[in-house]
């Protein structure tokens, strides 16, 4: 059926990378749909933004928005993870922990880390989770990718194991307590299982 005459198409949201000024001038937007897509604790908000502006000092900080300033649809950022960054310390020491410092260093010494990947329930199964990860992923020079996600069979996770990750940590909590995840992983770049 074609739409209505003079009737708007709804189009993909175009992704564009920021860099981390315009990061800063979106954090407010990207904490929404941050908000909207994992339904924290509000108490949990304020802390969500210093770890935010905290991460666009790592090396090799890298950033994707779609949708507008005031509007955004969905967001990724990564970075190239490092000894002396909190998440990057403690999945070092469990994978050490779990399958011996061998397989810690293959997974953690060259890896880039996925830190936020979030879209607005709005847009969500449109493909716009996939299409940011492929675009922060691309053309990146490390040799792992790796992230966290809920230990849960969630649209988020089904996405990664189609691009090729597989868990590197199930069942695992972070200090201070939480809800269980699963650290997953693969090799860059990332291949698609999907055609």
């Amino acid at each position: 059926m074609r739409p209505a005459f003079g009737a708007r198409r709804e189009t993909a949201p175009q992704i564009r990378e920021i860099d981390k000024r315009a990061f800063f001038r979106r954090l407010d937007a990207m904490l929404e749909t941050y908000a909207a897509a994992m339904e924290p604790p509000t108490d949990q908000m304020p802390g969500r933004r210093t770890i935010m502006e905290r991460h666009t000092a790592y090396p090799g900080f890298r950033a994707f928005v779609a949708g507008r300033r005031r509007n955004v649809a969905g967001f990724a950022y990564g970075f190239h993870g490092e000894p002396g960054q909190w998440w990057h310390d403690v999945v070092h020491a469990a994978l050490a922990e779990t399958g011996g410092a061998e397989h810690a260093r293959t997974w953690m010494d060259d890896a880039f880390e996925v830190a936020e990947l979030h879209v607005h329930p709005d847009s969500q199964g449109q493909g716009l989770g996939r299409r940011l990860i492929t675009t922060l992923c691309a053309g990146r020079t490390e040799g792992t990718v790796v992230l966290s996600t809920l230990d849960a069979q969630t649209p988020a996770r089904n996405l990664y194991r189609s691009l090729g990750m597989t868990d590197l940590l199930s069942g695992f909590r972070f200090p201070g307590g939480g809800p269980l995840y699963a650290v997953m992983g693969a090799r860059l770049p990332l291949t698609s299982r999907r055609s």
